[in-house]
């Protein structure tokens, strides 16, 4: 008997190559142009123009920082001479007869301090008080300014407050009398300290004039 002969399947290799041959085509991409003299001119003015600009705001950051350090220099030496001025003021409260003007409105006073710190028991900070007048009775919290504001006063408010609450811990039965002394008053706040009940004092050539309110506050 004669070998059949089997038949393999023909393959159309011709037509799945064209069909991947039209793929590859399609995805190819074309030549990208390249850069000429004239793009790469025009990037470096652009990188030039950047540094420039960088360079400029470096020399204004300069400038300004340089300002600001002689406006602090400037600062530093205002609240130096401020400082000063307001040592000065309590010496000169303090040699004057402040304690005769006091004790013309019945306080007699024995004592005179100044620049006279409180402190808590651990040793923490409470309050300064520029000038403290004191008998066994009471004393009288002084606080100077050079220009004595409305916000001085409600800060020395709270002093007194803080004055009475560090005596009641330690028994101090005294009376504390405030009062506000400066070079220059205006007129808001010499009301605002009277009202207050605070005494106002002010320096008038070698020695001062005391202003008491109305009702004398006490804490």
């Amino acid at each position: 008997m004669g070998k059949t002969k089997t038949r393999k399947p023909h393959v159309h290799a011709a037509s799945s190559s064209g069909r991947k041959s039209t793929s590859l085509h399609s995805r190819a991409k074309g030549p990208q142009k390249g850069l000429t003299f004239d793009d790469v001119w025009a990037m470096f003015q652009e990188t030039d123009r950047k540094w420039q600009e960088t360079d400029r705001l470096i020399k204004e950051n300069a400038l300004q920082m340089k300002e600001t350090d002689r406006q602090m220099k400037e600062t530093d030496r205002k609240i130096s001479k401020l400082g000063s001025r307001i040592g000065q003021l309590i010496e000169h409260l303090a040699a004057s007869n402040i304690i005769e003007k006091f004790r013309a409105l019945d306080y007699n006073f024995t004592q005179i301090s100044r620049n006279h710190c409180i402190e808590d028991e651990t040793g923490r900070f409470l309050a300064e008080i520029d000038l403290l007048l004191e008998n066994g009775d009471c004393a009288m919290v002084v606080e100077v300014k050079s220009l004595l504001t409305r916000t001085d006063v409600k800060e020395h408010r709270k002093r007194l407050e803080t004055l009475r609450n560090y005596a009641d811990k330690r028994n101090d039965k005294r009376k504390f009398y405030g009062a506000v002394a400066a070079a220059l008053l205006n007129k808001d706040a010499r009301a605002f300290a009277l009202e207050s009940g605070m005494y106002v004092v002010e320096q008038t050539g070698d020695t001062v004039r005391i202003e008491a309110p109305e009702k004398p506050g006490f804490w």
